[in-house]
Parts: structure tokens; C-alpha cells; sequence
């Protein structure tokens, strides 16, 4: 009997406890969150280079020979032919002697061949002979006239290859570079030194190919130098090459520097920053997204102080916030961090101001 009562007592102990716990209030966790704004996104990427001349010109002799003499070095400042190196004269100075004893010979044909022509046209006159052998010294005076031609021709051009032993500066500027020494042995069109000319410079660069569309885009380019630091100029996208290099695998360009004055010094070290308007996009910080199902997903605190967890499409990492491409609007309040530990409709404590 009294283990009846004891457990009806039990029983009645339990029906009056369950009201209780059924309303028992959820538990408030507090959070911190962020106000969701749409600003605007300015992206830059910066790239190394060196300042260059706009036109840059090889130096090379037009006929290969021993080059016996150097006559700049690197830095000098050349004017309009100006020599630059010699050849040794002695192998073009025998060609052009032996075209020109191969002209006086070929004059002296051809003389001949006129002296004839006029004997036998007066034998022709007196019918001593046929007018096939007057045709044929004729004919033979128009070939030694035209081997003469020929042979002046080449010997005009073994003078100016004479000539071509001297290598001089087409224009006035500043060598940049020597490529051959006194004593080598180079070939016709190998290249003695790098001329660059004054006026427009420009930096020289290389552009990754994760970067190639946005530098065609950028809105501006600047310029900085490590050897004038605190000055900048600006620049002008002139060259971006169509193929990528295929050993570093970037593309070479080139820029304008716009204003640059004489303190700009061929190949310093620059710094180009390209920068342009992302337009309007919404980012938020890695903390606040979390996974679910494979989905990314944020949770919004709503009016009433609960949150409820949003899905959002996400477009690659800025600065370590997350670009969200869409799923969120200017003004939503989302759970700046531990969304994971929330469950959707709990009632939620905000730390900080959205």
C-alpha cells in the first residue's frame, strides 16, 4: 500500500513540474553584429618596373668585320653622327679596289666594243659586209655597256661598305648599353650598343595574367620611384603584349610616364599602382559565414531580435572579407561571428551598435 501512495506522489510531483519546464524561456545569447552596406569597391594591384626610353635604337654595323675600336661607353651622350665603333678597314678597302679595277676593265670593253661597232658601220655603208655582222658587233657594244652598269653599281656598292666601317649614331641621345667589344669578330645587323633617344620615357613592366584584363581597364595609373621618394606621376598605358612569355608566363608592357621631367633618370627602379572602380558591392567578413548543406550561409537578427539564417552566393576574397555576390541588401543586420552556434529563431543579444 505505501508503495502505491509513493508512487502516485511521484506521478503528481511530475505532472506539476511540466508546466514549468514547457515555460521556461529560450536562453539569450548575446552576439555582436554588422550593419550590411554597399560601397564602393576600389581595386589596385600594383606591379615593379624600370624607366625606359620611349624609343630606344640597336646600334649595329651594316657589313661584319673585326671591330678594332670602341669609341663610347655606357652613359655618353652622342649627337647626330657621331662615331660610335670602327672596323678594320683593310678587307672592305681590297673589295672596293677590286671593283674597280673590274670597272676600268669593263670600260675598256665596252670602248671597244663602240670602236667596232663604228668601223663596221662604215664597212656596212661600203657593203664589205652583211648587216648580220654589223647586228652582231651591235649587239655585243649593248652587252659591254651593261656589264659596265653592273659593274659600277657593285663598285658603288663596295664604297659605301667601305664607308660602313665606321658606325655612327643615326640621332642624338644616350647610350644605354654596349653589346661588343674591341677585338670581336660581329656579323652585319649584330647589335654594338643601345641608343635611347630624349624626349618620352616610359616604365617597362611585366603583367600577371590574373591581372592583364584589369590593367586594359584600369581607370589610372601612377607612377612612384624609389629614388624620389614622395613623388608620383601619372601614367598612360601605351603596349601590353598579346602573348604571354612563355618561360615566366606574364606579359610585357609598357607606360607612359605622363610630366616627367629631367629628374626622371633612365633605369631607375619604379613602382606602378593601377587602380580602378569596382563598382557597388557588398562584402562581409570571413567570421560571419558559416556552412550549411554545402551552402554558404549567414544568419540575419531580425526586428524582433531572433535570427534566421540567410543563403548567399559568394565572389572571391577582398582584403579578407568575403565578396558577396548576391543574397544580402544594403541594411540587413547580420551576425558578425559565430553564426555556427546559433540555431535558427534564437533570440539574440546584440553587443555592439549594427
Amino acid at each position: 500500500m505505501n508503495r502505491v501512495l509513493a508512487a502516485i506522489a511521484a506521478a503528481a510531483l511530475m505532472l506539476g513540474c511540466t508546466p514549468e519546464a514547457e515555460n521556461k524561456p529560450d536562453e539569450v545569447r548575446p552576439v555582436r553584429v554588422l550593419r550590411v552596406d554597399a560601397g564602393e569597391a576600389l581595386r589596385s594591384f600594383e606591379s615593379v618596373g624600370e624607366v625606359k626610353a620611349r624609343h630606344e635604337t640597336r646600334l649595329a654595323f651594316r657589313v661584319g668585320g673585326k671591330m678594332i675600336e670602341r669609341l663610347v661607353e655606357t652613359g655618353s651622350v652622342v649627337r647626330a653622327g657621331q662615331p660610335v665603333a670602327r672596323l678594320d678597314p683593310a678587307d672592305l678597302a681590297l673589295a672596293e679596289a677590286s671593283a674597280r679595277a673590274q670597272e676600268a676593265s669593263a670600260q675598256a670593253e665596252r670602248n671597244l666594243a663602240a670602236a667596232d661597232l663604228k668601223r663596221y658601220r662604215e664597212l656596212r655603208e661600203r657593203n664589205f659586209i652583211s648587216q648580220a655582222e654589223l647586228d652582231r658587233r651591235d649587239s655585243a657594244l649593248a652587252t659591254a655597256q651593261a656589264r659596265l652598269e653592273a659593274v659600277q653599281a657593285q663598285r658603288r656598292q663596295t664604297a659605301n661598305q667601305a664607308a660602313y666601317a665606321v658606325l655612327a649614331a643615326d640621332t642624338a641621345g644616350v647610350i644605354v648599353a654596349i653589346e661588343a667589344e674591341a677585338g670581336q669578330v660581329v656579323a652585319a645587323g649584330q647589335t654594338v650598343a643601345r641608343l635611347a633617344r630624349p624626349g618620352e620615357k616610359e616604365i617597362a613592366f611585366a603583367v600577371p595574367e590574373s591581372q592583364r584584363d584589369f590593367f586594359e581597364h584600369a581607370s589610372a595609373l601612377r607612377v612612384t620611384l624609389n629614388a624620389l621618394p614622395g613623388r608620383s606621376w601619372r601614367a598612360r598605358l601605351r603596349e601590353l603584349a598579346p602573348v604571354a612569355d612563355p618561360v615566366t608566363r606574364t606579359y610585357a608592357a609598357r607606360a607612359s610616364i605622363l610630366e616627367a621631367g629631367e629628374d626622371v633618370e633612365l633605369g631607375m627602379s619604379a613602382r606602378l599602382t593601377a587602380s580602378a572602380n569596382g563598382g557597388s558591392r557588398i562584402e562581409v567578413p570571413i567570421a560571419a559565414l558559416y556552412s550549411r548543406d554545402d551552402r554558404p550561409q549567414v544568419l540575419l537578427v531580425a526586428p524582433d531580435g531572433t535570427v534566421r539564417p540567410q543563403p548567399v552566393k559568394t565572389a572571391g576574397i577582398a582584403n579578407e572579407r568575403v565578396v558577396i555576390e548576391s543574397g544580402l541588401k544594403a541594411g540587413d543586420v547580420v551576425v558578425a561571428a559565430g553564426a555556427q552556434l546559433l540555431r535558427p529563431g534564437q533570440r539574440v543579444r546584440v553587443l555592439e551598435g549594427p
